[in-house]
């Protein structure tokens, strides 16, 4: 099966589609012959609707944007009756949407019994609730129809804690902190991914996770060095390591996974 034509006929649906790896997904899927419904609460403009219509003008005319939040369960339903008009009955879901945290002296700090509960709220709210309400409503879709693949974006801190060293030569106080819900939320994604694997696996739903490492971004030249070190690989990913397991997850060419978490990290996870 070629990569280039692996999801044509496919309807797919990307949250949080004007993030970074938003983009990157969305991008991969239009390429592989997808037409994409992508949402989020902002609509795509400047340097993210630049990157979206990237792919050339017949990918341009496969995507449509719908604004939508995933803690709000009656716009999900709104996307989804916009997608069975414009597109056609959804096939792929991936689950992008997220809260996180860079490590910049801009973003501020707290001690980790003085993060704000509602920081951490919000998180939870949106990384964890949010992939729920959105497989509620979507991902049930499919499963009424009996087709479908649904992709819950991870991380490989849903396996192990953030190094605090990393971020030791950030000039903050108190020192910078990653969320602890972040890493919280993730966790409950795989364990979300598991349990829909097994609800929907007799109605022809496979349901996994998708866990990318660092990728390459706007980090400082300190936060790179720090992390490559640490990953067997020598490097932090770059968007094109993940456009195949995301493709793989996706196609028929995983037509038998169900249930699993696809760690990308570059073997960070391996020591």
């Amino acid at each position: 099966m070629r990569a280039d034509s692996a999801l044509t006929g496919q309807t797919a649906v990307v949250t949080g589609v004007c993030g970074r790896l938003g983009q990157v997904w969305t991008k991969a899927l239009l390429r592989a012959g997808a037409d994409v419904l992508g949402l989020d609460l902002r609509e795509p403009e400047g340097p993210v609707a630049k990157e979206l219509s990237a792919c050339g003008d017949e990918e341009s005319r496969r995507f449509v944007f719908h604004r939508a939040d995933v803690t709000d369960r009656a716009g999900l339903r709104d996307a989804l009756g916009h997608c069975l008009d414009v597109l056609d009955a959804p096939t792929v879901l991936v689950n992008n949407a997220g809260i996180d945290q860079p490590p910049s002296a801009e973003s501020g700090s707290w001690t980790f019994e003085n993060v704000p509960d509602e920081r951490s709220a919000a998180v939870l709210d949106v990384n964890a609730a949010g992939v729920l309400r959105t497989c509620q409503v979507f991902g049930s879709d499919m499963a009424g129809r009996g087709r479908g693949s649904v992709i819950n974006i991870g991380s490989m801190y849903g396996t192990v804690a953030p190094d605090p060293r990393f971020y030791d030569h950030i000039e903050l106080t108190p020192p910078f902190l990653k969320p602890p819900a972040y890493g919280m939320s993730k966790a409950g994604v795989a364990a979300l991914t598991r349990y829909l694997a097994v609800l929907w696996g007799p109605s022809g739903v496979r349901v996994n996770t998708l866990a990318p490492g660092g990728v390459l971004g706007g980090q400082d030249a300190a936060f790179r060095e720090k992390f490559a070190a640490r990953v067997p690989m020598g490097r932090m990913a770059e968007e094109e390591d993940l456009t195949g397991p995301l493709l793989f997850l996706a196609s028929d060419m995983s037509r038998y996974v169900t249930g699993t978490e696809l760690t990308v990290d570059g073997g960070f996870v391996c020591w």
